[in-house]
């Protein structure tokens, strides 16, 4: 087993997710499923990472995303299919993903050979990737390669975001934390949405996110401000290492030399791409 340095694995997870998630914030989704008949932009979400399942049913996507109000999908899913079919929503996604890479990164970069290489190291991670008990990363999984660099980037780094995320969710079911704790002690991090965020996408009240809030403070996890505890700061950490650890062979597979290239090109086309207003700047918690 490779021995690789500390925190190696989150590090490159951080630089190598927003290249995925760019797609999500961007309007160029919502417009190809609009051209498809889908106008709702509630469902886009949901029908973006769903797809890879095929025609599945609210709560099969509840039971993956996690933090999800079930009300909130099952307000969109499985309606939205008979809209746009999975095959379809994936096509566009996409070619949403391309329209939205070439304009944050712009040309050049994407025919570089920096993203070039960037591809195939994202993809060598992805070859010791496993589907057990990670069902959006085994669905996505099946997917083909794209062959344009760019794309099979953004296809590598959806890999390793769904496999990261499966994980992360046993990690916080072993925490004890349900859907509303996780999204509100996460926020507590400084780290996660912001309150604004949360209430305009996840479907929760902001009653029911203070009554999270109470249940953590229960616990002693959160002080009567908000903020986390010692003990609450622990448990938000070991949730993070127990991820990394149970995340890690993607990243041992390619090697400690392999993921500090991959951190540091990932790292330079993410930082591109924020600086080209990828996401919004009230989208976290805290500065």
């Amino acid at each position: 087993m490779t021995t690789l340095p500390e925190r190696a694995v989150r590090r490159c997870h951080s630089v190598v997710n927003p290249l995925h998630s760019t797609v999500y914030f961007a309007p160029d989704y919502a417009n190809e499923l609009a051209a498809l008949g889908l106008e709702e932009r509630g469902a886009v979400y949901f029908v973006g990472r769903a797809a890879a399942f095929g025609r599945v049913g609210a709560g099969t996507v509840t039971a993956t995303f996690y933090n999800f109000k079930h009300d909130l999908v099952a307000r969109h899913i499985p309606r939205a299919w008979d809209v746009v079919s999975p095959e379809d929503a994936l096509e566009a996604r996409l070619r949403a993903a391309d329209s939205v890479l070439r304009r944050l990164l712009g040309d050049d970069a994407l025919a570089s050979k920096e993203m070039a290489e960037t591809a195939e190291l994202a993809l060598r991670a992805t070859e010791a990737c496993s589907r057990s008990a990670r069902p959006l990363y085994a669905a996505h999984a099946d997917l083909p390669v794209p062959e344009a660099p760019h794309l099979a980037l953004w296809h590598a780094a959806t890999l390793l975001r769904e496999h990261r995320g499966d994980t992360h969710l046993m990690a916080l079911t072993a925490a004890g934390l349900d859907a509303v704790e996780a999204l509100v002690s996460h926020t507590a991090t400084g780290k996660g949405m912001s309150p604004k965020w949360l209430l305009a996408t996840r479907g929760w009240t902001a009653e029911e996110l203070a009554a999270g809030r109470d249940r953590l403070r229960t616990r002693g996890l959160l002080d009567e401000a908000g903020e986390l505890t010692e003990a609450g700061a622990a448990l938000r950490e070991s949730v993070e290492d127990e991820t990394d650890r149970l995340d890690s062979a993607p990243y041992e597979h390619l090697g400690a030399a392999g993921v500090a290239r991959l951190t540091e090109l990932a790292g330079a086309f993410t930082a591109q791409a924020m600086e080209a207003g990828a996401f919004p700047a009230d989208l976290r918690s805290k500065s």
